[in-house]
């Protein structure tokens, strides 16, 4: 829409030199004179009603000479800034935790192995998953026949597949673990915590059976998954954060644990999640003196 004679004044305002868009008539025009009672309008507002109900509202004279220029709220920019920034430093403090080769070798080749394991539970013939979870269980029958070979295997897989919390928890809490102590100490703390917590709940198992207490089928339950070490490693890097993180992954832990000895679904397993935890605990000094210190704890 190209603008009327009755938008040239509000636009001489702000450009004086423009060239009006028609010719203005050489008869002249009566003057008509202002009195005391005829109120002054803006330049910007001398139209008449006609020509506002035929040629559509005045453009802004200011929007004229700055196109493409939006109007923005004070501050909004800035909170824009601010929230950009946040994100920005989140992932980048999400992307640094996450294991790598180079910086958590032992954590990065373990989550791959627990990857593929995943994946063939979720995608293997049934029968097939069913017998390599039997062979590496390591339940009482097969820790009395290779020891070795169960409690090595069973912590290859993970109890619920690629669903459960356990294989989101293990790349952080692992990484994290590594990036501070290494990973030879890492590996320890999660073997220990695999290991004993096995044997101090099964090595009862089968005392229990010999003596005629429990049924010989005890002796085959599936027993497999990363939950001793895991809970091992994750009370043991509570010992290396600052207080308040660690005292809320404590509190945490222990709520758990409360709540799955109250249920008691599966003793064996609730109480080996116990003896894991106190095995991390039991870790704290010799970790603290060897611990890597975080940027924010210097």
């Amino acid at each position: 829409m190209e603008p009327t004679a009755s938008c040239l004044a509000a636009s001489d305002a702000i450009a004086p030199h423009a060239v009006p868009f028609e010719n203005v008539s050489a008869t002249p025009q009566a003057a008509t004179v202002p009195t005391a009672n005829t109120p002054r309008l803006p330049a910007a507002s001398r139209r008449t009603a006609p020509d506002a109900e035929r040629n559509g509202p005045c453009p802004d004279p200011e929007s004229a000479t700055r196109p493409g220029r939006r109007r923005t709220t004070p501050g909004t920019g800035r909170s824009r800034a601010l929230a950009w920034r946040i994100r920005r430093e989140w992932g980048a403090r999400l992307a640094s935790a996450l294991p790598t080769p180079a910086r958590t070798p032992f954590t990065f080749c373990y989550a791959v192995v627990l990857l593929a394991t995943g994946l063939f539970i979720l995608w293997g013939d049934p029968g097939a998953v069913h017998g390599a979870l039997e062979g590496s269980s390591s339940d009482a029958s097969n820790l009395a026949h290779r020891p070795l070979f169960a409690l090595v295997t069973s912590g290859i897989w993970v109890a619920g597949g690629l669903t459960s919390p356990s294989i989101a928890l293990f790349p952080f809490v692992l990484g994290t673990l590594e990036r501070r102590v290494g990973a030879w100490r890492t590996a320890a703390v999660f073997a220990l915590g695999h290991v004993l917590a096995t044997l101090f709940t099964e090595l009862p198992v089968a005392a229990a059976v010999a003596s005629g207490h429990l049924p010989p089928s005890s002796l085959d339950r599936l027993d497999y998954g990363i939950s001793y070490g895991l809970l091992a490693s994750l009370a043991a890097l509570a010992g290396l954060l600052v207080r308040g993180v660690r005292w809320a992954i404590l509190v945490s832990l222990g709520a758990v644990l409360a709540l799955d000895l109250i249920e008691l679904d599966d003793p064996l397993t609730n109480w080996g999640h116990v003896l894991a935890v106190l095995i991390g605990l039991a870790s704290w000094p010799p970790l603290r003196s060897r611990s890597t210190p975080h940027p924010e704890q210097r």
